[in-house]
């Protein structure tokens, strides 16, 4: 970030959105929006309490399981799309349309087919992150430099060879990015889901919270959220510019 050309430290900006809120929050404008450092306060408070702490392990371990089944299943998806015709031209319709979709519309079908606990948070958490993941590791593919495609070939490496060699490490910063953005994506799932198919982990602290008029344990427990998701958005984004060179070998 920049100022006059003057290059101010990282996360300045953050700082400055906190000071805006920490002025809003004073003034007395809305009662929803308490100040930024009584709603730090009130996190400290609650952080170590039995009801936080139990939240915060289901709502980490759907979230975990939902991003493993997106990561394990979408990478290779992608890729086998990505390298032969016929797989790509039967999925990516599918993969466009639940994209596209509102997925959060599906809830209701996952709740009759799976019931209303766990396994169908982790499935809506994993829905709204695969068809990113998908989507990138295909497009990274389908970038590869044919060289590299034909070396393998001519050296007689197997399908297997060729994708753990090959197909992956070459399409690396897209799929890198596609984890990225689906990451993202199945922190608003694992929350609709615990809000929609069972209160449990954080959609039950938000319930209650914004139930009984509690603002500040509200925001206390989305700034732990927000937190979350932006550190592990931050360190696949650093992760990408690591393996960036893999894009300029191409």
């Amino acid at each position: 970030m920049q100022i006059k050309g003057v290059r101010l430290p990282g996360m300045s900006s953050l700082l400055l959105w906190g000071l805006l809120w920490e002025i809003v929050g004073r003034t007395g404008f809305s009662f929803f929006v308490p100040p930024l450092s009584e709603v730090v306060k009130t996190l400290f408070e609650i952080i170590g309490t039995t009801a936080f702490q139990k939240a915060l392990y289901e709502t980490a371990y759907a979230f975990c399981s939902g991003v493993f089944f997106a990561i394990v299943i979408g990478i290779p998806t992608g890729i086998m799309m990505g390298k032969n015709r016929l797989i790509d031209e039967l999925l990516l319709p599918w993969v466009n349309i639940f994209l596209s979709a509102p997925l959060t519309a599906l809830v209701p079908v996952l709740m009759v087919l799976f019931g209303f606990g766990m396994k169908s948070i982790i499935i809506t958490t994993t829905l709204f992150a695969i068809w990113i993941i998908i989507l990138n590791a295909r497009v990274g593919v389908m970038q590869i430099n044919r060289s590299l495609v034909e070396m393998a070939t001519s050296f007689g490496a197997s399908p297997w060879a060729a994708f753990t060699k090959v197909y992956f490490w070459a399409a690396l910063p897209e799929i890198l990015g596609g984890v990225r953005i689906g990451i993202i994506r199945a922190v608003k799932g694992v929350i609709i889901g615990q809000l929609l198919i069972s209160l449990v982990g954080f959609g039950a602290l938000f319930e209650l919270y914004s139930n009984n008029f509690l603002m500040k344990h509200f925001w206390a427990v989305l700034v732990v959220l927000f937190a979350l998701a932006f550190s592990i958005s931050e360190f696949l984004a650093y992760l990408e510019r690591r393996v960036s060179y893999y894009a300029a070998k191409r």
